[in-house]
């Protein structure tokens, strides 16, 4: 007879099943699950060398699965590049604060090496604008400087970063995206979108680091409970799979390559299948907190004087991304598009319905992600077509006010996310974090997702709430199911990977405005204990 390896009892175990079972126990066998129930019924399955682990009332539930993310950014950043946040992730508030934090780091660094940051946001400046090259060269004048904005769909650069990259009065425009100029046609170092013009000059990291950045990563994420992660953007897999190989990274992966031409991503097991390349990766618009969103209407507030009817703009023709569209469906890939403005998803449920209409395919599972600003009657044809969203909800918090304030205006705002709307219409939804564009954190997610509350406090969209139990599905089960993984992951049942997190605190009990400080006690990805708090005092 061959008993499990480890038993978990006593605890509040949240399956996320099909009957929505809630369990004492948890049996483990090797990497998988092995049975759920009662204390006692598992406890008579346990052999002489089973570990038996009293949670003493904690919360079991599914490893976390962040739906959409860009791992190991979180980390790399850490590695290479100075933090600007603003509030509330830092305490950056004016470009004289932007402007020290570099210097301090080219203080360091040897003349002609390049000088990054990452995280600024114009908007919390006091100022109230982006920084110019020509205050960058004032800080930084010994180093090509580039710093990335907290969307990181743009960025500034100063002049020997632009020298670099060719940037100069009279170059010609990007395929998509703005070099911004002057009233004198100089770059004023503002690139939106196109920001690979910069980010390809420079140099990459030591592989060493590399690892080291991946350290730090993995660990950020597992100590959130965090068991996969789907990276939305990557076409080289090999990196990571070096770091598994030599310890530095416990999490599952799946890797989302970007379509680019007419090749088409294959995809790939690697490392056991720890990691994944699957699916394929498109952009319709940028961001709406850099005005590169794609909108019905215009901004709130222009983003110019010379434009005040300025809409953003979108990366394809609406025909050109329906063929492209099209030629991935017929191939059989997922795919996972880029949509934040409501004109962004007109045209991908355009895309969407032609390529369905030329060649029917059921449970397609397309993606549109992000999704923030879509509309009742777009939500209407999202359910028609089958098409899953995956909803960047921690924009209410960390963007909401500016959107409210600024970008969209209160009644387009308080909208963003709208996951009542979806839930009500029965289509099934992941939440993501969009790691390092806010902090991997799936208890974060779920906290906004239910209060929907802004960093300043205020409600934006409580008609849009869901409840803890939605939320919680949309990190587990729901996010799964997403990424074709269902069958392994999201839920605690028999024969499923045991990737499990167990948190302090009940969070169906838990005190909605609370959600977010459940402290994660342990994560365990296939049976083995890949992060444990550390005893207090």
């Amino acid at each position: 007879m061959s008993y499990p390896d480890l038993l978990l009892i006593n605890g509040i175990v949240i399956t996320f099943d099909k009957g929505d079972t809630i369990a004492a126990a948890v049996a483990v066998t090797g990497d998988r699950i092995t049975a759920v129930g009662a204390v006692e019924e598992l406890l008579k399955q346990a052999g002489p060398d089973t570990a038996v682990v009293d949670v003493e009332g904690a919360a079991v539930l599914p490893g976390f699965y962040e739906a959409h993310g860009h791992f190991p950014l979180s980390g790399l950043l850490e590695v290479q590049r100075v933090p600007l946040w603003s509030s509330p992730r830092g305490s950056i508030g004016s470009i004289p604060q932007l402007l020290d934090a570099l210097q301090e780091k080219a203080a360091r660094t040897p003349a002609g090496a390049w000088v990054t940051g990452f995280g600024y946001d114009q908007t919390r400046l006091a100022e109230g604008r982006h920084p110019t090259r020509y205050e960058l060269d004032q800080a930084v004048p010994d180093h090509p400087a580039w710093i990335m904005h907290n969307s990181s769909h743009m960025g500034v650069a100063n002049s020997k970063a632009l020298a670099l990259a060719g940037i100069a009065k009279g170059s010609p425009p990007p395929a998509f995206g703005v070099i911004e100029q002057n009233g004198e046609g100089e770059p004023t170092g503002l690139i939106q979108e196109s920001t690979h013009l910069i980010e390809e000059l420079i140099p990459p990291i030591a592989p060493e680091e590399y690892i080291r950045a991946v350290g730090l990563a993995n660990r950020q994420y597992l100590s959130k409970g965090i068991t996969t992660a789907l990276i939305a953007l990557n076409n080289d897999p090999k990196p990571l799979v070096e770091a598994a190989r030599q310890d530095a990274l416990n999490l599952r992966l799946i890797s989302v390559p970007l379509v680019n031409g007419d090749t088409l991503p294959e995809h790939a097991d690697y490392a056991g299948g720890q990691i994944k390349v699957r699916g394929a990766k498109f952009f319709q618009d940028g961001s709406i907190q850099g005005y590169t969103g794609w909108l019905t209407n215009p901004y709130h507030t222009p983003h110019s004087e010379a434009e005040p009817f300025f809409r953003g703009y979108p990366m394809l023709g609406r025909e050109e991304l329906a063929r492209t569209i099209t030629a991935v469906h017929e191939a059989g890939l997922q795919i996972l598009i880029h949509a934040n403005g409501d004109a962004a998803i007109d045209d991908v449920l355009y895309a969407i319905g032609r390529a369905q209409e030329a060649y029917p395919r059921k449970d397609a599972r397309h993606r549109i992600e992000h999704a923030q600003t879509a509309r009742e009657d777009q939500l209407d044809q999202i359910r028609e077509l089958d098409i899953t969203p995956s909803f960047f909800v921690d924009h209410v918090f960390y963007f909401g006010d500016n959107h409210r304030d600024v970008y969209l205006g209160e009644d387009r705002a308080r909208r963003i996310s709208p996951l009542r709307s979806a839930a009500e219409r029965g289509i099934r939804f992941s939440l993501h974090n969009d790691t390092p564009v806010t902090p991997a954190d799936p208890l974060h997610l779920v906290w906004v997702a239910v209060n929907r509350l802004t960093a300043s406090g205020r409600e934006l969209g409580p008609e849009f709430r869901i409840t803890p139990y939605e939320a919680l599905r949309a990190v587990t089960i729901d996010a799964a199911w997403q990424a074709f993984e269902e069958e392994d992951k999201g839920s605690i049942e028999a024969g499923k990977l045991a990737d499990l997190v167990i948190l302090r605190e009940n969070p169906l009990a838990a005190n909605p405005a609370t959600l977010h400080q459940i402290p994660v006690l342990r994560t365990i990805i296939g049976g083995k204990t890949v992060y444990q708090q550390e005893a207090e005092g």
